[in-house]
């Protein structure tokens, strides 16, 4: 779905992030660039046979590989591979295994490597070379909650007069079924976003990480008002969107953070990390107690939410039965993981990332899309224990690694794909890297200078020797 003046603005993309960089820091420009194009571009699907299809972020990609190239070329040659990469790696590649596991063609493995290349392993990558230290997650972290910030006065418009902005700027809307835009009563924004959910995901983002800024005091203001008043404003944004989801997300990531706070220690952090796995483990197992689930969350959401609830978890019992028919790698591309009726009819419906991820590319894809999301953020905490996620330099980078784990429960819930997210899995990978690094030449140099000064006293007691000889003679 597109529209002439929608393609040409993605078009113009192009140069425009070619002049980002010209004009700010290598770390800035990346940020903006990608910021900008997730928040305003149109929602669009341009197929060009042979490489993955235009949209608004493969289009990003693309400018900023070429600013890159042209302008920081020297930067490519600066990364170092790590076993941290192979999870994402493996995730990149293994839609060619399913392809050939499934007798289909080697190009058509070929090119479905090179879309989740470009949709997740450049955005990876390219976080990895620029933003893998504590000052680019800091411009990252504060470039969500600007991007928050800007998103304020266009949901209150949408949520008054219907999304419509898409509409009126492109020419169409982002999403064909305009029901889902309508909740209790009224209306749920989508801006320049393809669903609802996906802003409701932004502005808890942005709420969540202004809320950590504020209390570490890394910035005070922005644009000569006071933060508070600005994560008030968040707040109070992320109540009217009406995504109950979102809000959960972001009472879970202030209990994580502040407990880290109060009581020096991640353990929410690492059991939400565990509880994803073992739910993945079981949903993959076919022991997924879905029943359980449901009737224990009648008693705490509304109705409306439990139903649709149910009926996410229907999809998911015959899907995740097809799926565990090719287990390993999955069934690869073209619909061939969904369910059909006997006439040929897609009677399926795929919520969850999860359950895309588990029926495309089987067990190794799942696991390696879960470790690539979650392991960043269990690494930094290694490195960077909780009674310090409060300081001003660290704070940012805290935030982020909350947020992969946060994110990685959506994509249990939904399949809103945010290339955001993945810039800061790449950028906490570097920082981890950048900082065991520094440890282990600060450890060498610390033993150096402590076998240095062992050797001394040995030195001077041979001198001393030497001298009371002479003195005898």
């Amino acid at each position: 779905m597109y529209s002439p003046q929608a393609l040409l603005v993605v078009l113009c993309w192009v140069p425009a992030v070619l002049y980002i960089f010209m004009r700010f820091s290598p770390q800035r420009a990346i940020v903006v660039s990608f910021i900008v194009a997730w928040l305003f571009l149109p929602v669009l699907v341009f197929p060009i046979p042979g490489i993955p299809d235009i949209t608004k972020m493969s289009a990003t990609c693309y400018s900023v590989l070429l600013a890159t190239i042209v302008f920081d070329a020297a930067r490519i040659g600066l990364f170092k591979p790590s076993w941290l990469d192979l999870p994402m790696l493996i995730w990149c590649i293994c839609p060619f295994a399913a392809s050939i596991t499934n007798d289909l063609s080697p190009y058509d493995g070929f090119t479905s490597v090179l879309d989740q290349t470009m949709t997740w392993g450049v955005p990876y990558f390219l976080g990895r070379i620029y933003l893998g230290n504590l000052s680019g997650l800091r411009q990252l972290a504060i470039g969500i909650f600007t991007g928050g910030l800007v998103y304020i006065p266009l949901c209150l418009l949408e949520i008054r007069i219907s999304p419509q902005l898409h509409r009126i700027v492109y020419g169409y809307n982002a999403r064909e079924d305009f029901s889902q835009t309508i909740r209790n009563g009224g209306y749920r924004p989508t801006v320049f976003m393809e669903h609802g959910l996906m802003v409701g995901a932004w502005i808890m983002a942005a709420t969540l990480i202004g809320i950590w800024l504020w209390k570490a005091g890394v910035i005070k203001q922005l644009w000569s008002i006071p933060i508070r008043w600005l994560v008030i404003a968040l707040l109070v944004t992320s109540i009217l969107v009406k995504s109950f989801g979102a809000s959960m997300l972001l009472v879970i990531g202030i209990v994580i953070l502040f407990v880290a706070l109060w009581f020096r220690t991640a353990l929410p952090l690492l059991l939400l990390s565990i509880s994803i796995s073992l739910y993945l483990c079981f949903a993959i197992n076919g022991t997924f107690i879905s029943d359980q689930i449901v009737s224990f969350m009648s008693g705490i959401v509304p109705q409306e939410r439990v139903a649709s609830l149910e009926f996410r978890y229907n999809n998911e019992d015959i899907l995740s039965d097809k799926a565990r028919e090719k287990i390993v790698f999955g069934w690869g591309g073209w619909g061939r993981s969904r369910i059909y009726d006997e006439w040929g009819k897609d009677i399926s419906v795929t919520d969850s990332l999860w359950i895309i991820a588990f029926g495309t590319n089987g067990a190794v894809g799942l696991i390696s899309l879960t470790a690539s999301l979650l392991l960043p953020a269990i690494a930094f905490l290694q490195v960077y224990p909780a009674r310090l996620w409060h300081k001003r330099e660290l704070a940012p980078a805290a935030v982020l690694a909350v947020l992969l784990a946060l994110y990685m429960v959506d994509c249990v819930l939904n399949a809103m794909t945010n290339p955001v997210y993945t810039l800061a899995c790449g950028g906490l990978v570097g920082v981890v890297l950048q900082q065991t690094r520094a440890s282990k030449v600060s450890k060498r140099s610390f033993t150096t200078q402590r076998s240095l000064h062992q050797q001394r006293p040995h030195h001077n007691s041979f001198s001393a020797l030497n001298r009371s000889d002479k003195v005898g003679k």
